[in-house]
C-alpha cells in the first residue's frame, strides 16, 4: 500500500538542497502529492508531502533522505498522513480563496496578530504568508519613516462573510493606523488592464477648483462648498454649479501658473510609469477641468483624459457650466464605456478616488480603492489605501518591490 509522509526540512539555506533531497525520493519512485519552499533570512523551510509506492518501503527512503538532511546541516521531521486526512485536504481546494493585503510605512507585530486573529475567527485558513515590500534596513525598520513601504500579503481559503470581514478590517486599520485589503484570489485580480482615477486630491494632492478660486479672491467660500460636496453633504452638480459661479471673471492668465504648481500625490509617478511599462491602460475620470487633466496627461503619460470644460470668454472664466458635468454617475458610465472600448470586463477594472462622488465608479470597478478618501468613502468603498501612497496599489495587483522599476530607470520591468 502506498504511504503518504509529510517531510518538512530546516537549516541554513544555499543552493542545492531541494534537488539533493528529491534527487534521493526520485530513486525510490516517489510522488510528489505536494511541495512548498520559503526562505527567510537565510533559513530554509521545505516541506514535501511524498507518496512512496508499494514496490519501496518506507524505512530505506525515509533513512537516505535522514542522512542526506544531516550530511547537509538540516533538520528533518517525518510525520504519517493517512489517507483519510489527505482525501480531506484534497476537498478543499474548492474552497473560495482570497487575498489580505496589509500596508503599513513598517509592519508592527500588533497588526499582523489583530489580521490572524480575525482571519481564525471567521473560520478562514492562511495558506501562505508572503512579504511584497522590500528589506529594509534595520536603522528604518526600528522606526516609522514616511518614505518607507511595507506590505504582507496572506492568501486565505474558506467561506465567510465578506462584508463583515472588511468591516472589521477597516475597524483595525483606523485603531493601528494601517491599511488592510481584501479582494478575491481569482482569474480577474491576474489580469487587471484599466486604471481610472480621480483627479483632485488623488492624483493631485489639492482642488483644483479651491486654487482657482483663491486666485479669484473667493477662496474660503468655494472650500467649503467643496468639503460638503467631498463629504457627501452636497449634490456633487448643485455645488459644481454654485463654486463655478463664484469663478466668474477670473483672469485665465493665471491657468498656466496653477498648471505648474500642481502638487503630485506621493507615488503616483512610480505608479504610473510602471503601469505603463506593464501593458496598463489608464485614464483621469474628474470632477475637476480637462486643463489640468490635459497637463497631467502629458506629464505622467495618461492615456484618457474626461473632465469638465472651463468656459471662458474674452481671457475670462464666464462662470457658467458646460453640459454634461462629469459627476459621479458620468464616471461610472465612463468606466464602462472604456472597458467596451478596451475590449475587457468591468471586473478586469480598477478604480481610484477620494470623494463621495467617486463611491458609483469605485463600487462597479472590478478593484474600487478608496485613495486618502473621506470617512464615508472609506466606509462605502471595499478596499482603501491611507498610509502609503499611490504606488501601494502595486501591492493589491501582487506586485513586489523587487517587480518595480523607478521612473527614469535604464533598465526594463
Amino acid at each position: 500500500m502506498t504511504e503518504l509522509v509529510l517531510i518538512r526540512v530546516t537549516g541554513a539555506d544555499k543552493p542545492g538542497l531541494t534537488a539533493s533531497i528529491s534527487a534521493i525520493l526520485a530513486q525510490y519512485g516517489v510522488t510528489i502529492l505536494d511541495i512548498g519552499q520559503a526562505e527567510i533570512h537565510d533559513t530554509l523551510s521545505l516541506g514535501i508531502l511524498a507518496a512512496i509506492p508499494d514496490s519501496a518501503e518506507s524505512a530505506p527512503v525515509l533513512k537516505d533522505v535522514l542522512f542526506k538532511a544531516h550530511a547537509l546541516g538540516l533538520s528533518i521531521r517525518f510525520t504519517p498522513v493517512t489517507a483519510e486526512s489527505y482525501e480531506h485536504w484534497v476537498a478543499g481546494q474548492g474552497k473560495s480563496r482570497h487575498i489580505i493585503t496589509l500596508l503599513a510605512r513598517t509592519i508592527e507585530a500588533d497588526a499582523i496578530a489583530s489580521v490572524t486573529a480575525i482571519v481564525a475567527e471567521h473560520g478562514l485558513n492562511i495558506d501562505q504568508i508572503s512579504r511584497l515590500s522590500g528589506r529594509v534596513p534595520l536603522d528604518q525598520a526600528e522606526s516609522c519613516h514616511d518614505n518607507t513601504r511595507a506590505c504582507v500579503e496572506f492568501s486565505v481559503r474558506g467561506e465567510a462573510d465578506q462584508s463583515e470581514l472588511r468591516a472589521r478590517f477597516l475597524d483595525i486599520a483606523n485603531e493601528l493606523g494601517v491599511d488592510v485589503a481584501f479582494q478575491a484570489d481569482d482569474v480577474y485580480r491576474r489580469t487587471r488592464r484599466l486604471v481610472a482615477f480621480d483627479m483632485d486630491s488623488t492624483l493631485i494632492e489639492t482642488e483644483v477648483i479651491d486654487e482657482l478660486a483663491r486666485a479669484a479672491g473667493v477662496g474660503d467660500q468655494v472650500a467649503a462648498i467643496t468639503e460638503r460636496a467631498m463629504q457627501g453633504e452636497l449634490d456633487f452638480k448643485q455645488s459644481f454649479a454654485e463654486r463655478m459661479a463664484l469663478l466668474k471673471g477670473l483672469d485665465t492668465r493665471v491657468l498656466d501658473g496653477i498648471a505648474e504648481r500642481l502638487p503630485i500625490t506621493e507615488g503616483a509617478e512610480r505608479l504610473i510609469y510602471n503601469l505603463r511599462a506593464l501593458g496598463y491602460k489608464t485614464a483621469i475620470l474628474s470632477g475637476g477641468f480637462n486643463y489640468f487633466g490635459r497637463y497631467l496627461q502629458q506629464r505622467l503619460g495618461i492615456d484618457y483624459v474626461f473632465a469638465n470644460e472651463l468656459e471662458i470668454e474674452d481671457g475670462l472664466v464666464t462662470g457658467r457650466v458646460i453640459e454634461p458635468v462629469v459627476d459621479g454617475q458620468r464616471k461610472a458610465d465612463l468606466l464602462r464605456e472604456l472597458a467596451k472600448k478596451e475590449g475587457i470586463r468591468l471586473e478586469q477594472t480598477i478604480a481610484v478616488g477620494d470623494g463621495a462622488n467617486d463611491l458609483p465608479m469605485l463600487s462597479i470597478a472590478g478593484l474600487g480603492i478608496a485613495f486618502r478618501a473621506k470617512p464615508l468613502v472609506r466606509k462605502n468603498a471595499r478596499n482603501s489605501i491611507s498610509t502609503l501612497g499611490l504606488d501601494g496599489i502595486l501591492y493589491l495587483l501582487g506586485y513586489r518591490d523587487r517587480d518595480i522599476a523607478e521612473p527614469g530607470a535604464t533598465e526594463q520591468v
